[in-house]
């Protein structure tokens, strides 16, 4: 499990955002996005910074 800050995030629309852009890459990631609480949970076979570069192509950054 990788779990981020996104101190970006604002809305649940800055989570369907994430969470398209990393399905994208890894249609079987089970992905959870905490709007309130800015955090980014991604179940995936794609590394660290590979999930972090999508949270950067979906407009965001992660930490």
């Amino acid at each position: 499990m990788i779990a981020l800050n996104v101190p970006t995030i604002k809305c649940e629309g800055c989570a369907e955002a994430i969470t398209n852009e990393i399905k994208t890459h890894d249609p079987n990631a089970q992905v959870n996005v905490d709007v309130e609480n800015k955090i980014v949970n991604v179940e995936t076979s794609a590394t660290e910074a590979a999930v972090k570069d999508m949270i950067t192509a979906a407009g965001h950054s992660a930490a």
